[in-house]
């Protein structure tokens, strides 16, 4: 199933679904972050996914990570809050989300490295490497509140 991501776009079609969602910006001990690249828009992200009705927040985090990309992570902070009305996501099977997101921070504690079925690629990346690939803005703003080590979580 495709994707398409909108952003500020009168042209976007009019949500029918809303839903919670965590992603995580895992780091390794060199600094790096953990990165995919989605299967359904072929773009680079965090990974993430939908919170369940058994999950908590952190536990959405921590699972969504664990499927996507095989390694076991410990939550260790909060990036922040991403809420914007503006960013409205489409499926091809009819779905239109208008999804909001609490970006963790986490750290692996096992697991290994393993691509699933929602991504084609996985990569630790430096921080300096960000700029090369292609993201959407709205992962990019998530990395840059990160990167900023903020003393507070940015609430969007």
């Amino acid at each position: 199933m495709a994707r398409t991501e909108y952003y500020d776009d009168p042209a976007a079609p009019e949500p029918n679904s809303l839903v919670v969602a965590a992603s995580a910006v895992v780091t390794d001990g060199e600094g790096r972050i953990l990165l995919q690249r989605r299967r359904d828009n072929d773009l680079w992200a965090l990974p993430g996914g939908g919170m369940e009705m058994t999950d908590s927040l952190p536990g959405t985090a921590v699972r969504e990570v664990k499927e996507e990309t095989g390694l076991d992570i410990e939550i260790t902070g909060l990036v922040g809050t991403y809420t914007d009305p503006r960013h409205v996501i489409a499926y091809t099977d009819g779905e239109v989300r208008r999804q909001f997101n609490i970006c963790f921070t986490a750290r692996v504690t096992g697991g290994r490295l393993a691509v699933s079925e929602e991504s084609t690629e996985l990569r630790f990346v430096s921080p300096v490497e960000l700029a090369e690939l292609q993201m959407h803005h709205t992962q990019r703003l998530r990395l840059q509140h990160f990167l900023e080590h903020r003393q507070q979580p940015y609430l969007g």
